[in-house]
Order: C-alpha cells, then structure tokens, then sequence
C-alpha cells in the first residue's frame, strides 16, 4: 500500500483515465482526473495535488509546457509525463522542466506504480521539510526577538539580511544580550533549517576537551579514548555549528579552526585522513577581537575569517526602551510556567527597573523577574518582591553608570572635533549645543 496522497490524471481519454485511476487507486490514493489542461488548471487551484501523470499531446496544449506552469505554480506537486510516441526532445525538454519522470505508454506500464510512489514519497518528504522550518521559525525566528527600540531594530535588519547565505557571521555584544538567541533565529531563517543546529560554549571545557568535543577523537588517540567519538562538527555536517564564546578558544585549536573555515575539512584527533565538512558557522564572544589580535590573544587570519559579517548586539542600556516589554514577557511566561496568576508590574518597580542599568543585560533581567515572580504571593508585583541587596546595587549601579555617560560624551566631543578638524562653531552646530556649553565641557573633561 503505497502512501496516502491525491493523484491528478490529465488525458483526453476516458477509457485510459479510467484504467489509470482503477490501478491507482488500488494503492489507497485518491485519484482526480481532467481531460484538458483548462480542467486541470481548475483543479489544482481548488484541490492539494500531490502528484499529476499528465499526457504529452493534450487538446488545449502541450504537457511539456504544462510541466514547467505546474512547477512554478504549484512547486510542491511532482508530474509524470507520459506518452504515446517516444520523443526525446521532449523527455529532454520535460525534465529541464523539472517533470519527475518520463513515461512510455505500454512500454513503461509496470514502472508506474513504483515511480508514482517514489515520487509521493519525495513530496511527502518536502512537507515535512517545510512543516519543520515553520515549526523550527515559530519557535526560534525572528519574530520572538522582543524589543521595538532603533539599537535592536538594527541589528534584527542586519541579520534577516545575511540570514538566507552561507555568510559566517560574528555576533558582538556584552554577556546576556542574547547573541544566542539571535544565532537561532539566523538558523531558523537559514537554507539550512532542516540541517543539524549544534552549539558550544568554547569557556566551558579545557583546551583538550575542547578538541575533543569539537573534532572528535580515534580510540587510543589518548589515555580514556576507549572508543571512537564524533565531534560537534561531524555532527553539525550541513546545517549550522554556533561557537560561543569563540575568544575563549586557544591559540593552538585556533588554527585547527581556520582550517576547517578555509579548507572545509577537519580531522579527528588521533586521526591520518581528514575529512570533508558542509557547515556554516555562526560565533559569539564578549570580548574586542581586535583588540585580542593585538595583545597576541587571537589569530589575525582567523578573526578575519570569522568577522566576515559583524553584527553588534545592543546591551541593555543602549536598549532602555524596551525594558519594559522584556520585563512583562518574563513575568508572563514564569507566572504561566509556575501556574500563578501574577499580571501586574506596579509603576514604582517598573520605574525602578527602567532606571537599572544592567550590568548582565537580558539575562540579568530575566533572572530577576523570575525571582519576583517566585516571591509574588498574589497578582502585582512591587519592588518588595525585589531582592534586598537591588537598591543597594541600583545606587551602586547608577553612580557607574553616571562615570559611563560621563565617558561616552567624552569621547563623542573628542571624535566631533577631529571630524571638524578643531572648529568649534561648527562642532557645537553638530552637537545641537551652545558654543559657551561646548566651552565649557571641553574645560570639564580636559580635552585638548
């Protein structure tokens, strides 16, 4: 019995039609039939064809022609195309059409059954690619990204741009700005969606394990290895391998590195023959690689390779807009997961939590508000569901913050000036400041 699946016979022969549907739909598949590519035309906009077996010479056209109609417009329906007459310029023509196969009648009766079930299989197979994709979007694409400030906005821009190519990408940020998240959705919206998404912390493990973890290892390769392993990367084969942390890595694994990234192959530890890697590679790290490169930390060639598409994650204080979104999506989804009923942020938390700069970002964030959630016995939440020591660190916090700001506009001032090459009038006009104000700052930060 072959698999479930709705069959369009397209043919001017009624005694034919009929023979075909008969054998058929023996094989448990709900056979349609039109005599002409007009009745076709109707049914395929009304019905879900998974397979048409379409006669070459049709009274209202050719069935070469309508294989290549039928492929644009219905990409996931397959066509086989059968004929009276043997032609291979048509055969040619169908299959550069994109037809499944190329059918004789009489001759080729008895290969029907098993190409109309291969070519079932192949559609039903595309279905579940395309039900895994939206499932795997729903879950982790861009639209669960929260935040409608211009700093997040951009950087979601940046990666829906580069998230359909091959491009390796670096993501940048403070911790807990969500460089993972936006490494999921750049997977979700990817090619490579129905391919293996396999991450790393590279901070997590030893240098040795790291290699091990990530390259895998022969038995014997050293003392433990009782048995052959593969990596993360044999099995991140065709889909996307996330490096977090990537500044973490040592410089002698470094180089094993940019080997796969130049070579696309790797080899095992332990192992003689290298072998061949399909991946796309996605990295993550807090740190200023350049400034790595520099201090000798990091592989020139390598930051190269990997900075090929740089996207910079905003931390939440660049972001500030958006706390209050954030805030309410946690308290939303741990009152759901510890099944309470808390709603309500009261204004002086939401106040207080506006006004926090966030050391830890997102995840900082999202810590707190599922310790709230934990102490809220009813259905607000007020900064007395907050921790003790948050209005000492708030103080804390906030005079950092007033350093960072202070810090910023200096350099901001500094960067305007060289752009104008010392004129002061005119770097006032771009600060949208006073000239006596421009003064006085520049005599405040000692700025020469």
């Amino acid at each position: 019995m072959g698999l479930a699946g709705q069959i369009l016979i397209i043919d001017d022969e009624q005694s034919l039609r009929a023979l075909f549907k008969r054998v058929i739909s023996l094989e448990g598949y709900t056979v349609l039939e039109a005599w002409n590519s007009s009745s076709a035309r109707d049914i395929l906009e009304k019905q879900e064809i998974d397979v048409v077996l379409c006669d070459v010479l049709l009274p209202d056209g050719n069935g070469v022609d309508l294989v290549r109609e039928i492929h644009t417009e219905y990409p996931g329906t397959e066509v086989i195309l059968f004929t009276g007459h043997a032609n291979i310029g048509d055969g040619v023509k169908a299959m550069k059409y994109g037809a499944f196969d190329y059918l004789i009648k009489g001759d080729d009766n008895e290969k029907l059954l098993p190409l109309m079930s291969r070519a079932v299989e192949k559609v039903h197979l595309q279905k579940r690619i395309i039900h895994l994709e939206k499932k795997q979007r729903a879950l982790f694409g861009f639209d669960n990204i929260i935040g409608k400030s211009a700093a997040i906005k951009g950087s979601i821009s940046l990666a829906k741009k580069i998230a359909k190519s091959d491009l390796t990408v670096l993501l940048t940020g403070e911790t807990g700005t969500g460089k993972e998240v936006f490494a999921k959705a750049i997977y979700a919206e990817s090619k490579r969606v129905d391919r293996p998404y396999v991450a790393i912390n590279c901070s997590a493990f030893s240098k040795e394990l790291l290699e091990s973890q990530l390259f895998g290892h022969k038995v014997g390769a050293f003392t433990g290895a009782s048995h052959d392993h593969n990596g993360l990367l044999e099995q991140a084969n065709g889909g996307t391998l996330f490096l977090d942390e990537i500044g973490e890595m040592g410089l002698e694994l470094q180089a094993k590195l940019l080997r796969v990234l130049e070579e696309r192959e790797y080899l095992k530890v332990g192992d003689t023959q290298s072998k061949k890697i399909d991946i796309r590679v996605i990295s993550a790290t807090n740190r200023d690689l350049s400034k790595e490169v520099e201090e000798g930390r990091f592989r020139e060639d390598l930051f190269y390779r990997l900075n090929v598409f740089p996207i910079h994650l905003p931390s939440l204080f660049e972001r500030k807009s958006d706390i209050p979104m954030l805030a309410r999506y946690f308290v939303d989804f741990y009152s759901k997961k510890m099944n309470k009923t808390v709603g309500n942020i009261s204004h002086d938390l939401m106040e207080q939590l506006t006004h926090y700069p966030w050391c830890g970002n997102i995840r900082e964030l999202k810590n707190l508000m599922e310790r709230a959630v934990i102490m809220c016995d009813g259905t607000d939440l007020n900064p007395g569901h907050l921790p003790s020591d948050f209005q000492r660190l708030q103080h804390i916090n906030a005079e950092r913050s007033a350093l960072y700001l202070t810090s910023v506009e200096k350099t901001h001032i500094q960067k305007v000036l060289a752009y104008t090459r010392g004129n002061k009038t005119e770097a006032a006009k771009l600060l949208e400041i006073g000239l006596a104000t421009l003064y006085r700052k520049i005599e405040t930060y000692d700025i020469n």
